[in-house]
């Protein structure tokens, strides 16, 4: 039997300022343990950049990492304000495996109840994906795309063994495309369900916390 220590911290990442407004709360820590919130910056080199510097703090020595945010949908019937919870992370450097997705679709179907939860591979892209790009994403298997998540969880699990999970909020879907966040409808669904869904990482990082057989 295993036990992570009692005090793991858990650091949860977001790029936009948007984001961060959002989720600031998160500040303030939960019932899981300590947390940081870190803003990362747009795009997956400042993602990678801002994330293994932090990690190199030796307070957040084997902190969970959890990448969150907005994201792009590729499958179609998804909708602004849909959450994503990623089986894996993916891009061209690298597969991440994410940790306790199930329970994680669990505690967001809790607190956000009648949202669409999808579950899936979560690709990467150093654009804004349009059009086409949206379909040859579909086909490899991915079912959301944001520019951070893959080069969060990548440089957190090369930083050092630690849980890494990826939960986005959909701010535009194929039949949904966004134009400028918080001016259209989709854009307001999306960051207020992104301001709701701490209870459940509190309770993803708690659980981690727990002995394991």
């Amino acid at each position: 039997m295993s036990t992570r220590p009692a005090t793991a911290p858990l650091l949860i990442a977001c790029a936009l300022g948007i984001e961060h407004l959002a989720l600031r709360t998160a500040e303030r820590g939960g019932a899981g343990g300590p947390v940081t919130l870190l803003r990362t910056g747009m795009g997956p080199k400042a993602a990678e950049r801002s994330v293994t510097r932090r990690l190199a703090d030796p307070a957040l020595a084997g902190a969970a990492v959890l990448a969150t945010g907005f994201c792009a949908g590729l499958a179609p019937g998804m909708h602004p304000g849909d959450l994503v919870v990623a089986e894996e992370t993916r891009d061209p450097d690298g597969t991440v495996p994410c940790v306790e997705t199930d329970l994680l679709v669990k505690e967001l179907v809790r607190v956000l109840p009648g949202r669409t939860v999808h579950t899936g591979p979560l690709t990467g892209s150093d654009h804004v994906v349009r059009g086409h790009e949206r379909s040859e994403l579909l086909a490899t298997g991915a079912i959301a795309v944001d520019m951070e998540s893959a080069a969060t969880l990548l440089s957190a699990v090369r930083a050092g063994e630690r849980p890494v999970a990826a939960v986005r909020v959909v701010v535009d879907a194929p039949q949904h495309e966004l134009v400028r966040i918080g001016t259209v409808r989709g854009g307001i669904s999306a960051f207020r369900v992104l301001r709701s869904v701490l209870p459940a990482f509190h309770e993803w990082h708690r659980s981690l916390l727990l002995p394991r057989r």
